[in-house]
């Protein structure tokens, strides 16, 4: 059997496996240490060394894209990699699809849709960074295609793959902290002379020349196009909406996920606008406060999320210091969920789950509740290697659970763009109290990148 059929009869069984999908490998066949072939959409830069310093260097590296042979030099030196370089993911794909079993892309948000799916239309195994997509509708779509082309799927919200998420996963479902009515999750805004985000004081920023190695018409992809300014690159893009959705965007996919996971969240009837910092328009503000109103399901009751980003205190909520939180706020943890009976935090990335008050903790630290999610071993992108191979299960991020995430965080998203309450028809996929920010569920493209209404009922 030769690689690349070993490669998609795997697939062919995730989709055959509706309870704990494994891509076994059949006597007859091929080693399960048979290498993949990998490519890379996105090279330069952490982003790019960390999938590969936590498994794909152990693959056959066949081929690597960025816009910016600046910001992927020092990778391409030091890995010593003599594999064709691309410069436009499009022709990447159309000529070498059939020796590309993987692809990890590591682009910014605005480009992640274009990216994954043509890779998944041929039959290419995706990893994308987070957030999945830039606009509801892509998310829901690359949803769609999972199922469609069987290849396997992983966003790199990393902490899904931890033992702590499923720690807390596990003591929520044990009941060790009763019943959830609220959830408080914040992040930092980081200060404005940090790297990923610009101070801006005009809009549009102001012109300067496209520096010789960046090709400046791919890296604005399907958005519109305008002058290059030095305030968008190399990382500040993240501060215009655009391009980035700021730190709920950023880091919404973490703190998020293990709330959303526990309480098995799908996207909420509604989304307010508590208070938001004013800033230009298309830029997104230095601080927020967002609040989700999800929905009752199963044997729980309605939820509310309150998401804070920038300066601010969660004191001034007056609802989270009941069992002792007032003090552990302010020790690394991103995320409480308020029980009837404790509190639940959690760090950015998942963590080791923090239980108050004291007595509740050292009961549940005694006394843990029963292992029923299986471990991951060595991370997220082994986790994804291991399942192309036979080696493993689905990835725990995959589009069917990742897709949802990111509809929540976009949802916030748009709230907090236009300082509003919305209200969400998820069946419908529209937002029903303002028709005209159905434009942000799906945002145009401009020519060569509209994918129609491609997968889209």
């Amino acid at each position: 059997m030769k690689r690349r059929t070993f490669v998609k009869r795997s697939s062919q069984v995730l989709a055959a496996s509706s309870v704990f999908p494994t891509f076994a490998i059949g006597q007859s066949g091929p080693s399960a240490n048979s290498k993949l072939n990998v490519a890379f959409i996105g090279s330069g830069g952490w982003i790019a060394r960390q999938p590969y310093n936590q498994g794909c260097k152990d693959e056959n590296l066949v081929a690597f894209c960025d816009v910016d042979r600046a910001n992927s030099a020092e990778n391409m030196k030091n890995w010593r990699t003599t594999q064709p370089f691309f410069e436009d993911f499009r022709k990447m794909l159309d000529k070498m699809h059939k020796e590309i079993d993987a692809v990890v892309i590591s682009t910014p948000d605005h480009t992640h849709f274009a990216a994954t799916l043509m890779a998944m239309e041929r039959g290419i195994h995706v990893y994308t960074q987070k957030p999945l997509t830039h606009n509801i509708w892509q998310a829901r779509t690359l949803r769609k295609a999972k199922h469609k082309y069987n290849v396997v799927t992983q966003m790199g919200n990393q902490g899904h793959s931890g033992k702590g998420i499923r720690q807390s996963v596990e003591a929520y479902r044990a009941g060790v902290i009763g019943e959830v009515k609220q959830v408080f999750a914040r992040n930092e805004w980081p200060d404005f002379s940090d790297r990923h985000f610009a101070n801006i004081n005009q809009m549009p920023p102001p012109s300067s020349a496209v520096p010789k190695t960046l090709n400046w018409d791919l890296w604005l992809g399907p958005q519109a196009d305008r002058d290059y300014s030095a305030s968008y690159l190399p990382k500040k893009w993240r501060t215009f909406y655009d391009f980035g959705m700021g730190v709920l965007g950023d880091f919404g996919c973490h703190t998020f996920d293990m709330p959303v996971w526990a309480l098995d969240l799908a996207p909420p009837t509604v989304v307010e606008s508590i208070r938001r910092e004013s800033s230009l328009v298309g830029v997104i503000p230095a601080s927020s406060h967002l609040r989700f109103h999800f929905p009752a399901k199963g044997n729980r009751g309605p939820v509310t999320l309150d998401w804070f980003d920038g300066p601010q205190d969660w004191e001034e909520v007056g609802r989270i210091d009941a069992f002792g939180a007032k003090d552990a706020t302010h020790a690394g943890r991103a995320c409480w969920m308020v029980g009837d009976k404790g509190l639940m935090g959690c760090g950015t990335h998942a963590g080791t789950p923090m239980i108050l008050p004291n007595e509740l903790r050292k009961d549940w630290m005694t006394n843990p509740p029963e292992e029923t999610i299986p471990r991951v071993e060595g991370g997220p992108f082994r986790e994804w290697l291991r399942a192309m191979k036979g080696e493993g299960p689905e990835p725990g991020s995959n589009f069917d659970v990742s897709a949802n995430l990111t509809e929540i965080i976009l949802l916030g998203v748009i709230a907090q763009r236009f300082d509003t309450r919305i209200e969400w028809d998820a069946k419908a996929g529209k937002i029903t109290n303002q028709p005209e920010l159905n434009a942000f569920v799906r945002e145009p493209a401009r020519e060569g990148w509209d994918f129609g209404d491609y997968l889209w009922t």
